[in-house]
């Protein structure tokens, strides 16, 4: 079966929650005051540059690895994950959580 053709509208939403949940993560690492490089660290990653793209909305933060980094910030696991789950999958956030808002987005999230 083919694959559908993809959404430019969509696209570009799927960008800016990305590049949102980006600065949200820049923004606790910062309040944690932490490097990138100790991020990656405490996180177990070889390289921090890995960081770097998840800040910037080029990566995300893998669902196996999401306790450990909130946990590198400073955060509460669930809370983080749910803060991601809203930004990098909004359509499976609102079927399980309504248009509820999670704690982290009254943080700034």
């Amino acid at each position: 079966m083919p694959r559908p053709t993809p959404d430019p509208k969509r696209a570009a939403e799927t960008k800016s929650l990305r590049r949102e949940a980006g600065r949200w993560l820049k923004s606790a690492r910062e309040t944690a005051g932490l490097t990138q490089a100790e991020v990656a660290e405490r996180v177990g990653l070889r390289y921090y540059t890995f960081v770097s793209q998840v800040e910037s909305g080029v990566g995300r933060v893998p669902i196996e690895s999401q306790a450990a980094w909130a946990e590198a910030l400073g955060l509460d696991p669930g809370e983080f994950a749910r803060a991601l789950l809203r930004l990098y999958e909004p359509e499976l956030y609102r079927l399980l959580f309504g248009d509820e808002a999670p704690a982290a987005r009254a943080q700034g999230a």
